[in-house]
């Protein structure tokens, strides 16, 4: 069964965006230097992603408005907005956390969540994310958009691996 693994980066605080929403401090110590991830690998186990509308509107807006960065992989945009889907992009107003059981159902790779919290929430409350790729960028928001909102009760994890290059510190968890 493919597993749903939420692969995201944050603020040592916490945070996925700062106060006004942007991402610009996604990088390490020295911002001109490109530190090694686990991303590369970790593409190669997907063949579906999942995100918000939130997350999707930046990454055609202001991250890659020339290109779809998801070329090649089952793409749902989680949204009550009335949009045309595409042959890369579906636009989709339903449950996440049905969408995603119903996905892990199908044939084929993991599914990665993109982001933003509001669907990562979701999902964590619904004990439905089987592993946490958390990348921890070395800066201090002091505010912005928690990636981890209130629990209602603990979710204990496992580590499964640490990396880190350029001050950013990558950890792998899974659920236990």
């Amino acid at each position: 069964m493919k597993k749903v693994i939420l692969f995201i980066a944050i603020s040592l605080d916490g945070y996925i965006a700062d106060g006004n929403g942007q991402v610009d401090w996604l990088n390490g110590q020295d911002p001109t230097s490109i530190p090694d991830s686990n991303y590369d690998e970790f593409m190669k186990t997907i063949d579906t992603v999942v995100l918000g509308w939130n997350t999707y509107h930046q990454i055609v807006t202001e991250l890659s408005p020339n290109q779809w960065v998801y070329n090649g992989i089952s793409s749902f945009v989680v949204t009550h907005k009335k949009l045309i889907s595409t042959s890369e992009i579906q636009f989709v107003n339903e449950n996440p956390c049905e969408l995603v059981t119903r996905l892990k159902q199908q044939r084929g790779k993991n599914i990665w969540i993109c982001g933003g919290a509001n669907l990562a929430q979701q999902l964590i409350r619904e004990n439905l994310i089987d592993q946490f790729y958390i990348s921890v960028i070395p800066i201090l928001l002091g505010k912005g958009v928690p990636l981890f909102g209130q629990m209602e009760q603990a979710l204990p994890l496992k580590l499964i691996k640490t990396q880190t290059s350029n001050g950013i510190t990558g950890l792998i968890y899974e659920r236990r």
